[in-house]
C-alpha cells in the first residue's frame, strides 16, 4: 500500500468521543485515513453512498437504523462493499446478525488500538478477522434452532415481564397459543422456565432492552 493511496475509512458511531478516538488512533497511520463520520445509521448509509470507503467501521447500536440494517442497505447497493462491525455488544445473536448481514471482521470495544488496524488492513485486503472469543460465541449460536418472528415477539413480552394471559391479549391470540409458542421457546433456547429465557435471551444478545 503506497502512501499516497491509503485506506480510506468512514466510521459510525452515534458517541462523538468514541469517533474522536477511532479518527485519532487511524490517522496516525501513514497508510489510513478518515474520510467521514456518521452519527446514525441513516447518515451511515448516506455518507457510504457519498464516499464510497474502502472500509466501514460500524457500530452495532445507533438510532434510526442500527449497524445490522445499515450494512444490509448498504451492501443491496454496493455489493463489495467492507464492513468491520465495532461494539460493546458481544452476544452470540449480535454477532451471527451481524457477520450475516455482510461484516468481515467484529471487534469489541476494549480491543482497540494494534488489533483495530491490522483488521482494518487484513479487511481492506480481502481476509476476516474474528478473535477467538467471538469465535466461540459464534459457534455457540451456530448451532441453536432459529426462532421463529411470532416466537421472538412472545419472548419480547417475556422479557418484559407480561403474564401468558397479557401476551395473549396483546398478539389477539389464546392463552393456549401462547403456552405452545413458550414451550417451543425453551425448547429452541434450552432453558427450562421463563426466569431462564429471559436471562438467556439477554445475554447472549437476542433481545436488548432498550
Amino acid at each position: 500500500m503506497s502512501k499516497d493511496k491509503p485506506i480510506r475509512i468512514l466510521l459510525a458511531d452515534d458517541h462523538f468521543v468514541v469517533r474522536m478516538g477511532l479518527a485519532a488512533v487511524i490517522n496516525t497511520q501513514p497508510d489510513m485515513s478518515v474520510v467521514a463520520e456518521a452519527g446514525n445509521g441513516q447518515q451511515a448509509v448516506e455518507l457510504f453512498r457519498q464516499h464510497q470507503p474502502d472500509v466501514m467501521l460500524m457500530d452495532l447500536r445507533m438510532p434510526q437504523m442500527d449497524g445490522v440494517e445499515a450494512i444490509t442497505a448498504i451492501r443491496k447497493e454496493f455489493p463489495d462493499s467492507r464492513f468491520i462491525v465495532l461494539t460493546t455488544y458481544d452476544g452470540n445473536e449480535d454477532i451471527y446478525r451481524a457477520l450475516q448481514a455482510g461484516a468481515r471482521a467484529y471487534l469489541l470495544k476494549d480491543m482497540l488500538g494494534d488489533t483495530l488496524l491490522e483488521a482494518i488492513r487484513a479487511v481492506h485486503a480481502g481476509h476476516r478477522r474474528i478473535p477467538q472469543k467471538i469465535a466461540d460465541r459464534l459457534a455457540d449460536r451456530m448451532f441453536r434452532e432459529e426462532l421463529s418472528a411470532r416466537e421472538m415477539q412472545v419472548l419480547k413480552l417475556i422479557v418484559k415481564g407480561k403474564s401468558n394471559k397479557e401476551i395473549a391479549s396483546a398478539l389477539g391470540v389464546v392463552e393456549g397459543t401462547v403456552k405452545i409458542h413458550i414451550n417451543n421457546i425453551l425448547g429452541k433456547l434450552g432453558v427450562s422456565d421463563r426466569t431462564q429465557a429471559t436471562t438467556f435471551a439477554l445475554q447472549n444478545g437476542i433481545i436488548h432492552l432498550d
